[in-house]
């Protein structure tokens, strides 16, 4: 059996169409245009890239881009000087903080000063809360994209045994929260669990989320079972050249599983779409207006 591809790519354009639609309606209807800032601290080179890429994105889909580069030696006072000036800015609906952070700044501290509103990578203590408590919050961008790409494969969710590999605070954590709030049976795997093979293979659905290169082989995999893979590892290839694989080996994988991301190309595309999701849906909350379908929890 060969699995069948999740083309994150594909998906993640079908998202950015709809926000765009989404944005045009609100655009008409409350003459309000949808706004996300994004504040990058120092010359991280994937940071950047990364930071280019949401701009070029938010712009195609109808929003205001609003960028803010600051010296890699910024003090505290001033990111949150700026911070509060955004927080208070009608015109801006969504606030990421580029992670990481120089190491002088804190960053707890820092994304817990954001408006959790506006908090739109969902990381701000109330968000986490409220997620944790099955009430409406901002969702963090990749576990929503996750969930939506199980969603699109499944139908339902209800009933399936899903195990998270990974305990992070930005992935696996909201990722458990996630998938127990569609009524799967959660399991949150970690460096310490026993026998994490034999767990995995109970497994109906696998996040993974460690970091760790092709961690996982395809005879960790339940037959049939849908697979997807959060990680990105730069790791060495043929001729000293570097390539980008995900924490599943995926060429054993896909031999087993029901259907499974590829790296590059499955979730990574969906981090960005999502992000753009939840600055329309931040922005219809603040407005009173009507949230999209399909792109929220």
């Amino acid at each position: 059996m060969t699995a069948t591809i999740i083309d994150g790519k594909a998906f993640a354009a079908t998202v950015r169409e709809k926000v765009a639609a989404h944005v045009a309606r609100i655009k008409d209807a409350a003459g309000i245009t949808p706004g996300l800032a994004v504040v990058l601290v120092g010359e991280d080179p994937a940071s950047q890239v990364y930071v280019r890429s949401k701009g070029k994105q938010t712009v195609e889909a109808g929003m205001a881009s609003f960028e803010h580069k600051l010296d890699a030696d910024t003090d505290e006072a001033t990111l949150l000087a700026l911070i509060a000036q955004l927080n208070a800015d009608p015109t801006v609906h969504g606030i990421l903080v580029q992670l990481p952070l120089p190491a002088h700044l804190d960053s707890d501290l820092v994304i817990n000063s954001i408006d959790p509103a506006k908090d739109v990578d969902g990381f701000h203590i109330s968000n986490v809360g409220l997620l944790g408590t099955g009430q409406k919050a901002m969702v963090p961008c990749t576990p929503l994209g996750c969930l939506m790409l199980l969603r699109h494969q499944h139908g339902s969710l209800s009933g399936l045994n899903a195990v998270v590999i990974g305990r992070s605070n930005i992935v696996g954590k909201p990722m458990a929260m996630l998938l127990l709030g569609d009524s799967c049976t959660v399991t949150v795997a970690h460096s310490r669990t026993k026998d994490l093979p034999a767990v995995v293979r109970q497994a109906d659905i696998v996040i993974a989320a460690v970091g760790r290169p092709e961690m996982v082989p395809g005879d960790w995999i339940k037959p049939g079972a849908t697979v997807i893979d959060v990680g990105i590892n730069r790791v060495e290839g043929e001729g000293g050249k570097t390539r980008l694989v995900g924490d599943v080996d995926f060429a054993s994988a896909v031999e087993v599983a029901g259907a499974i991301t590829p790296v590059p190309g499955g979730v990574g595309p969906m981090t960005i779409a999502c992000l753009l999701a939840n600055t329309v849906t931040a922005c219809c909350r603040a407005n009173g207006l009507e949230e999209p379908e399909g792109l929220t929890a």
